[in-house]
């Protein structure tokens, strides 16, 4: 029997009983029930089982007891016969991780002469089975897929100089070698499936066949309907502005400069109400500075909201996405502040820039320039005319989102070029 999905105006066949290999570094949890697991990864891994017919996914096991928004890996539904969970050690310590490599090696040659598609995620130095997979599968000759959602090393190189000395003396010393094998195995790669054009920009010169991909968990029916977006546009005529943010405090966010913003928009005299939605290692000194700053009363720290309908619907009320990204990532809550008919609002990189290009929906502003972001902001509060354009704007860019059509988008990708 031949399924066949569509994708766009074009059709594409399936059912033809080949495997797809991938290394996921989300990690399993171990419950009295069996593996718990990320509720996006869930629904990631049953996107997989719509495009291939047989997926087997290998992904680290903590230890420990699992963050709030983990749930049994039966949410992945149906597809559920047709997935194996292929268990492996968490190393990211280095002698966890030569402890542990020989065995892995074996399990991970195993699977890779058991599939027919290879699709390995990297990001790392100790620890990172993705990247022991590509080589591994590079010595066999199987052509491989890379796939990344940030420029890791850099990350790395950029939070160098945060938290205890022991990390970032590792920071200092993993960065380097952790590029060049990012290099090593992207050169080796029959395709790069990169998240984004931030790292597209990174990594494309390193690669023979580099696309850019997104890796998105919204479905469509969670875009803002036409009703609500119209209502939206039309309130946000008066009142104070309504400003969120939806991730970790973490300082590769720029937390503190987030507030340093809003004191700047207080300053210039223009009412709003912010939220942060989101808890992190940066919180505490978030707040500490609100409350500095007489700021308490506008701004808000609900910290980590499991509902998803909740977050939906704060990002639907809000007027803009402030965000201070200071790392090369490519973040998927500005596609959702987008879908939501949330314009962004924040400093500029390839990925925020490529999102909004073909229209209004956001302004940016250079990293780590508060003064022009908070005018963009301050602009935005005093000019609601303009808002409510931009409103719309943002909406427009977002409607090409959604986890279906991705998900098909890079299947697709992996069909042709493996």
């Amino acid at each position: 029997m031949v399924r066949v999905w569509m994708m766009g105006s074009e059709g594409r066949q399936g059912g033809d009983g080949k495997r797809l290999l991938v290394y996921a570094p989300v990690p399993l949890y171990q419950s009295d029930n069996g593996f718990l697991l990320e509720d996006q990864a869930c629904n990631g891994i049953r996107l997989w089982a719509e495009n291939f017919d047989k997926v087997s996914i290998m992904m680290p096991v903590e230890a420990g007891p699992a963050p709030a928004n983990w749930v049994p890996i039966e949410a992945i539904g149906p597809n559920l016969e047709r997935v194996e969970i292929v268990p492996l050690p968490t190393a990211y310590r280095p002698d966890q991780f030569l402890r542990h490599l020989r065995a892995t090696r074996r399990i991970i040659r195993a699977q890779i002469d058991k599939a027919d598609y290879l699709s390995f995620s990297i990001g790392g130095l100790f620890g990172d089975w993705g990247s022991v997979s590509c080589y591994e599968a590079w010595r066999k000759g199987r052509p491989y897929a890379v796939w990344t959602d940030r420029v890791e090393s850099e990350v790395i190189r950029r939070t160098a100089h945060a938290g205890h000395w022991r990390k970032r003396l590792r920071a200092r010393l993993t960065h380097r070698p952790m590029f060049q094998l990012e290099k090593f195995l992207i050169r080796r790669a029959a395709l790069g499936l990169f998240h984004g054009r931030e790292t597209f920009d990174t990594y494309a010169p390193f690669c023979q066949r580099p696309e850019v991909v997104h890796d998105i968990h919204l479905k469509k029916s969670e875009h803002i309907p036409p009703d609500r977006l119209a209502a939206k546009r039309s309130a946000v005529t008066d009142g104070p502005l309504k400003i969120l943010y939806l991730g970790r405090a973490d300082p590769m966010k720029g937390p503190l400069d987030w507030v340093e913003v809003l004191e700047t928009v207080a300053r210039a005299g223009v009412a709003f109400e912010a939220c942060w939605l989101g808890e992190g290692p940066e919180l505490a000194a978030m707040q500490a500075r609100v409350r500095a700053a007489g700021l308490q009363d506008h701004v808000e720290f609900p910290g980590f909201v499991r509902d998803r309908q909740a977050v939906l619907d704060r990002l639907r009320a809000a007027h803009v996405f402030l965000f201070c990204h200071k790392t090369p990532e490519s973040p998927r809550c500005l596609i959702e502040a987008l879908v939501s008919g949330t314009p962004i609002i924040g400093y500029d990189g390839p990925f925020a820039r490529d999102l909004i290009a073909d229209g209004q929906g956001g302004l940016l502003s250079p990293v780590g320039d508060t003064g022009t972001l908070a005018g963009n902001v301050a602009g935005l509060g005093r000019d609601r005319d303009r808002l409510a354009e931009m409103i719309g704007a943002a909406a427009r860019a977002g409607s090409i989102f959604d986890d279906e059509g991705v998900f098909a988008h890079r299947s697709e990708l992996i069909r042709r070029y493996l």
